[in-house]
């Protein structure tokens, strides 16, 4: 016995530290990587699939209605000695029991109806559900790219704070030699201060970014995640060129689908709505098997029935359900028409996003190879004494703004990019 349970201590121990390691194992990602992670164990996802479950339940719960139902019942009476006195003549009350099995069914244009409302219903979760994945997919896609680009500024920045330093060192030596004012050397360690500062300030925005993706992808607070590509591994500009020559089908677009199944469940409610008028046929068989019987039971072992059900008259209580399922139906046809419309003009508004956005980065991409050789220029002629502190200082800010305006085109680019590509369904 002390073996087992030992053994049982050593198993579960050995179980837990696997767990253990297995969550704070590194998650090595690539962008689709990190999107088919996400589509698996996104908390959102997972209700989308519960969703299209529940809609598969409704959906059989709807048929069922219209199907044979059958109930069994098995009843026992003892009447304790009591005896019936029928004209002077007593007579003793035995006892009953019966077992009885009744098949039934009922059928009527508005449960055809609620079935094939049911089977809309699935629809619309199974594209619900591919909606979310759109979705989800898109804002891992921009986490992802937000964390590369902010990587690559704190990247940029370590290089101007290095160079920086590499000046100041120098500057502080032609002061300590005497050929340089101190001033000079203090103006160089201010601006190498700053960006220190700002390095700080872009690893904790980066550690934000991590954060939104470990919820995004459903992992625990401490996961560590490494992000196996880089922007210019991923960006490819030949890609956009092929996103702006594709035509835009509203059919293709979820939301439009969505809309489309809405409509449909709009009429399949009219329909509901307006077989109120039709009738219901119901019929049922019943047989009773006697287990115990009396001498003056009647009832008899089989019986079979059928029942056709009219209505006749509502006070417009009817009517009423049918207009108001009416104008639901025709507003619903009036928002997909301006759904439509409003779907062209997006799409020619992103278009033209994504062609500004393009042309920007081209323009911020050369503006850092030129503000990145002024820097070069400027360190180069204040080591030979030619520029002043002051000049290092401008051309190293204008090479920073550069920088952050090159990354946050970038991102622009990028951003505008998922946004077609969304609306296209691509």
């Amino acid at each position: 016995m002390a073996k087992k349970i030992l053994a049982a201590v050593l198993i579960g121990g050995i179980s837990l530290s696997a767990l253990k390691a297995q969550e704070n194992a590194t998650l090595s990602l690539s962008v689709k990587e990190a999107e088919k992670y996400a589509i698996e164990h996104n908390y959102l996802m997972k209700n989308a699939e519960l969703d299209v479950k529940k809609a598969e339940a409704t959906k059989w719960y709807a048929i069922s209605t219209m199907l044979p139902q059958v109930n069994g019942t098995l009843d026992y009476t003892n009447y304790l000695g009591y005896e019936l006195n029928l004209m002077g003549m007593p007579i003793a009350m035995k006892n009953t029991s019966n077992l009885t099995i009744q098949a039934s069914i009922a059928v009527s244009g508005a449960q055809v109806v609620s079935a094939r409302l049911g089977k809309l219903a699935k629809e619309m979760a199974e594209t619900n559900h591919q909606k979310k994945e759109q979705e989800v997919k898109a804002q891992v896609k921009t986490v992802y790219f937000s964390i590369l680009a902010m990587e690559k500024t704190a990247g940029l920045l370590a290089e101007s704070v290095e160079n920086l330093e590499k000046l100041q060192e120098q500057a502080q030596n032609a002061v300590n030699v005497g050929v340089s004012e101190q001033t000079s050397a203090d103006q160089l360690s201010v601006q190498v201060s700053s960006l220190h500062n700002t390095v700080n300030s872009t690893k904790r925005s980066i550690e934000m970014l991590y954060n939104s993706l470990r919820l995004l992808l459903g992992t625990s607070a401490d996961a560590s995640i490494v992000l196996t590509e880089q922007i210019d591994d991923i960006f490819n500009v030949e890609n956009i060129d092929k996103l702006l020559n594709d035509n835009f089908l509203p059919s293709k677009n979820l939301d439009y689908q969505l809309l489309e199944k809405n409509v449909e469940l709009t009429k399949r409610q009219l329909n509901i709505n307006e077989w109120a008028y039709g009738p219901t046929l119901s019929a049922f068989y019943q047989y009773r098997k006697k287990l115990q019987t009396t001498d003056f039971d009647m009832n008899p072992p089989q019986v079979v029935g059928l029942q056709l059900n009219i209505p006749i008259f509502s006070s417009g209580n009817k009517y009423a359900k049918v207009s108001e399922a009416k104008c639901t139906y025709k507003a619903a046809l009036n928002t997909m028409e301006m759904m439509s419309d409003q779907m062209k003009i997006q799409d020619k508004q992103l278009r033209f996003n994504l062609r500004s956005n393009m042309e920007n980065y081209e323009t911020q991409r050369k503006n850092i190879e030129v503000s990145q050789r002024v820097f070069n220029n400027i360190s180069n002629k204040f080591a030979q004494g030619y520029a002043s502190s002051m000049d290092v200082t401008n051309s190293n800010m204008n090479l920073i703004t550069a920088q952050s305006n090159y990354i946050r085109a970038t991102l622009e680019l990028i951003t505008a990019q998922i946004e077609l590509e969304m609306l296209l369904n691509k």
